[in-house]
């Protein structure tokens, strides 16, 4: 299973969002953080921007919504013209019947985890997401130092997904960098949310072919 490496827009510079897409255009997906200030203390972009970065990103965009009621919102990010929605498990009421909605329009569905909350209880709904999100941070800010104790549940979730037969990505956000990736791929992740390690980079081409290649000597 191939690395994939979405950079983080949050690390971007927002008033030239168009131009920093232009600079990852050699990575998989662009990771688009939404957050409403209310599920987590922070608050980026809605709807009609990310409509517009669909239009001219260069690569698929991953939405990331980390936001009150993704039962209502989710849906309109994938009419939007994201590849690939993930919801938070905390917040979503009926995940089930929102990862068929999302599929139904056309998107990958992804359900997110944060640290804390344990993966087993989600484990049963691995036939009907495309990608389990284990946030190696608190969610809400970027440049934050990954979490170590989340690798445990890297790992159940990859044995989880490699006993099912499933074609499930696990994808990880929050501390990826050079130093921290390859335990992240080692663990059983095949997905790197990368922020302020690729846009702090002064060569962003060459650091997402640098993750790439380290992480791709761990993946399962």
């Amino acid at each position: 299973m191939a690395a994939l490496i979405a950079p983080s827009i949050l690390s971007a510079d927002f008033a030239n969002l168009e131009r920093d897409l232009g600079k990852i255009a050699s990575a998989d997906y662009a990771h688009v953080d939404v957050m409403d200030n209310h599920f987590v203390p922070n608050l980026t972009l809605g709807l009609p921007i990310f409509e517009r970065l669909a239009k001219v990103s260069p690569i698929p965009l991953d939405a990331h919504l980390m936001i009150e009621d993704p039962d209502r919102w989710a849906p309109a990010f994938a009419e939007a013209g994201a590849a690939s929605v993930t919801f938070h498990a905390e917040a979503a009421q009926a995940p089930v019947r929102l990862a068929r909605e999302l599929h139904r329009l056309g998107a990958r569905a992804g359900v997110a985890l944060r640290p804390a909350t344990p993966v087993e209880p989600f484990l049963d709904l691995l036939a009907e997401v495309d990608m389990i999100l284990v946030m190696t941070v608190e969610p809400g800010f970027g440049g934050q130092s990954f979490i170590e104790g989340t690798l445990p549940k890297i790992r159940r979730a990859r044995q989880a997904v490699s006993e099912s037969g499933l074609d499930v990505w696990i994808q990880v956000d929050g501390g990826v960098s050079r130093d921290t990736i390859e335990r992240a791929a080692d663990a059983g992740a095949n997905v790197f949310v990368a922020g302020s390690a690729v846009y702090g980079a002064e060569d962003i081409p060459a650091e997402i072919a640098t993750l790439r290649e380290l992480a791709d000597k761990h993946t399962h």
